[in-house]
């Protein structure tokens, strides 16, 4: 499972102190009770993309993991074990990250990313709420709804955000033809400005970050 878009080099070399900063302060923001959701503004789509985001939303096939049989039960388990300190439910922690691949690949996204932005944007709480009234694990604000959604889908299901989350992603890489460091940007409301990506990106190197076992 790698990332299927390009990521733009400049992040990488301006890390060692920005990174360090904006980790700071993240970690004392979310001990604090706070959720991760910047002024992401509500966007005139047009009909074309509407209608594709719509129906991405409104197709309620069952989660599954996506992928080698070995290689998806060996990133279950392994994520698994990385997350039990924040999710001590077996159950519901296998549940959360079937739905995570699942979502995250039906998208064409890495699910190690996906993870990443969840850890920065709630720390893995379901009903955080941000300042800006972003809610759930992804922190999706909840104009989206109604742009893209039905007046019944709530924000606070776990694959509900998730599918919201990783749809809005996807739509933010392809805007930025597959900058990932633009399209997190986005994704947080501070196009332009480089705390955010590297946050998340920071968080993909030194916790999310997996390689499959290759197999002889």
């Amino acid at each position: 499972m790698t990332i299927v878009t390009t990521t733009s080099s400049r992040v990488f070399a301006s890390w060692s102190f920005r990174m360090l900063r904006a980790f700071a302060a993240s970690a004392a923001l979310l001990s604090a009770g706070y959720a991760f959701a910047g002024a992401q503004a509500e966007e005139k789509l047009s009909a074309s993309v509407q209608t594709s985001m719509a129906s991405a939303i409104a197709d309620r096939a069952a989660p599954r993991l996506i992928g080698d049989v070995h290689e998806t039960q060996a990133w279950l388990a392994e994520m698994s074990a990385r997350l039990a300190s924040r999710m001590k439910d077996n159950e519901q922690r296998r549940e959360f990250l079937v739905t995570v691949q699942y979502e995250a690949s039906r998208a064409g996204l890495d699910p190690q990313l996906v993870l990443a932005v969840i850890n920065h944007e709630s720390a893995f709480r379901k009903y955080a709420i941000s300042s800006a009234s972003a809610r759930g694990y992804m922190q999706v604000m909840p104009f989206w709804v109604r742009l893209i959604g039905t007046a019944d889908h709530n924000l606070f299901h776990l694959r509900t955000n998730l599918r919201y989350g990783c749809v809005i992603l996807r739509h933010y890489l392809d805007i930025e033809k597959g900058d990932v460091v633009r399209a997190l940007a986005r994704y947080n409301g501070s196009l332009g400005r480089f705390e955010y990506p590297n946050a998340v990106l920071g968080l993909l190197e030194s916790r999310w970050k997996w390689t499959p076992t290759k197999t002889p």
